[in-house]
């Protein structure tokens, strides 16, 4: 039986991650950061939306699509460089994954629809956009955060808590504060809500 288009396509996007230089050490074993990542992505996505679709599916699988090859520092190293960096890898790998799902066999609109999900189009007017974000968010909360308090003053930590919780639906919020957190990392997520 040959693979399905949803199954290439995820063959693809992984072999892909798996390519990623920056490795993570997980359970004893080494494994590419961007395959860890897109593995916690879909994980949080069957939690907030186990019934979500394979086009949905691949836009969380493929939402930091080769991010490594442009590193931050490739950008000034302020607010705006930021953003364009942000914009710029949106639009990179919303591409490469529309490429992607029409090799695997997917129609344009299909395609078309992973890279806007990717670009997080119309994020509050669109379920699967909200849902994606609100992955990425939980995904930043539960991996990444306990790293990034470390290398941020307390003024800046809670600002990007802040506005990470105004990216986030109601759902997204309620699953935030059930994620197990370190006593000082929980402080903040609090100090944070203080004023939203």
């Amino acid at each position: 039986m040959s693979p399905s288009e949803y199954e290439k396509a995820i063959r693809i996007i992984d072999d892909a991650h798996a390519q990623d230089p920056n490795i993570v050490r997980l359970d004893g074993e080494d494994i590419a950061y961007e395959l860890h990542y897109s593995n916690k992505m879909s994980g949080y996505l069957d939690k907030c939306n186990p019934t979500a679709s394979e086009i949905l599916r691949l836009a969380i699988r493929a939402q930091h699509l080769r991010r490594w090859e442009i590193p931050r520092n490739a950008y000034a190293m302020n607010k705006t460089g930021y953003h364009l960096w942000r914009t710029y890898l949106k639009k990179r790998q919303g591409e490469i994954a529309a490429q992607i799902c029409l090799d695997s066999g997917y129609s344009s609109e299909d395609a078309s629809r992973v890279a806007g999900l990717i670009r997080k189009e119309n994020l509050k007017q669109d379920a699967d956009a909200q849902t994606l974000e609100d992955v990425a968010c939980l995904v930043f909360l539960d991996d990444q955060f306990e790293a990034f308090k470390q290398e941020h003053d307390e003024a800046k930590i809670v600002n990007i808590l802040r506005k990470t919780w105004g990216k986030m639906s109601d759902k997204g919020h309620e699953m935030a504060l059930s994620i197990p957190m370190s006593d000082r990392a929980r402080e903040l997520v609090v100090r944070a809500l203080d004023d939203v």
